[in-house]
């Protein structure tokens, strides 16, 4: 089931998203910009903020009570972000990201975007296969902070209109 994040999901999603973003990037990165970044982003105060704030719309997949994965939309319009999309390590490869990636263009054209777009390291091949696969085009780049490492997103968008 794919819903929106409520502040009973702060402390399963902030889990989620730590163990998720260590998965994905802590053996190309540092332990101390890993740990910077994970302590100030996936927070459960963090995800609490997240959740009641209402320019952003945090998507979650739950499964018999536990959170798969999630997807963080900032709803800036005309161009909305996907912040944030991630899926359990267990769970790839069994449509759980195409279910959730439709959601979130749902989310985005239901709000009138014109464009939704993302961010995503500019070496995380498997995740920039995956966005192009789902109609996403590069145009273009962005610094990412990670801790103290300065790196680079590959800038994604699709045109929603």
């Amino acid at each position: 089931m794919i819903r929106r994040a409520s502040m009973d999901d702060a402390a399963a999603l902030a889990a989620l998203g730590e163990r998720t973003f260590r998965e994905t990037f802590e053996a190309h990165n540092r332990a101390e910009d890993m740990d910077a970044y994970v302590q100030r982003t996936y927070a459960e105060a963090m995800q609490r903020l997240e959740i009641a704030d209402p320019g952003l719309v945090t998507l979650v997949v739950e499964e018999e009570g536990e959170l798969l994965a999630f997807a963080l939309v900032r709803m800036t319009l005309p161009n909305v972000e996907l912040t944030r999309f991630y899926v359990d390590r267990r769970r790839h490869g069994q449509g759980v990201a195409q279910s959730l990636m439709k959601a979130v263009i749902d989310t985005a054209r239901s709000s009138g975007a014109r464009r939704l777009w993302l961010g995503v390291w500019e070496h995380n091949a498997r995740a920039i296969a995956f966005y192009v696969k789902c109609g996403f085009r590069d145009c273009g780049s962005h610094p990412f902070l990670l801790g103290n490492d300065l790196q680079t997103d590959r800038e994604m968008e699709m045109l929603l209109q």
